[in-house]
């Protein structure tokens, strides 16, 4: 007998729309399923940066317990619904960067070479894989000079969206004034003496 179609998960807001449609991007067989490795790639599509620790998490607190290897919608949805309305994984402030850079800039010169921005991501603290080095020097390399200009650098990251978690912000806001503007729950026996009275 074949096993019945689960149906499709609707958003009910902007943010569950946001976290189904990069989640989509990634469910191959349209069946609402991700395989768990894609997961760091989803979180830093809605604009997530979350160390490998981090994501590791994310995968045991939504994977599958029946058939591991695999995230189902319907256990990630509501995790990243929470993850984005607590800030978790919020990306640095440029401030932060740019300290961070000059701090390794000991000349004062403005960039890193090429050797010591590689050696920084790929062998110091939590190192990036070889593939979300290249992916980030596409953007971080300057080709003429071959050089990382950290001030550009910055500017470029700082244009990713950080959308995701605006709109995180701007639903929960609404349900609190929703909530602040729904009549408040009284018991029932308080209800009775004020009729009494």
């Amino acid at each position: 007998m074949a096993r019945k179609e689960e149906p499709k998960i609707q958003p009910s807001n902007e943010l569950e729309k946001k976290i189904i449609e990069a989640f989509e991007v990634f469910d191959h067989s349209g069946k609402q399923v991700v395989d768990v490795r894609e997961i760091g790639t989803i979180l830093r599509s809605l604009g997530c940066c979350p160390t490998e620790a981090e994501i590791q998490e994310v995968i045991l607190a939504t994977e599958n317990k029946e058939a591991t290897g695999n995230v189902p919608l319907i256990n990630f949805l509501p995790y990243m619904c929470k993850v984005m309305v607590e800030h978790r994984f919020y990306p640095a402030s440029a401030e932060i960067l740019l300290a961070a850079f000059r701090y390794f800039d000991k000349e004062g010169r403005g960039y890193l070479t090429k050797e010591k921005f590689a050696q920084l991501m790929l062998e110091e603290g939590e190192p990036f894989t070889q593939e979300e080095f290249d992916e980030m020097m596409q953007t971080a390399l300057d080709p003429v000079t071959d050089t990382i200009t950290y001030e550009y650098y910055i500017n470029q990251l700082m244009v990713a969206s950080k959308e995701v978690y605006d709109t995180a912000d701007r639903i929960e806001e609404e349900k609190r004034m929703a909530a602040a503007a729904a009549p408040k729950k009284r018991r029932a026996s308080s209800l009775l003496r004020a009729a009494q009275n």
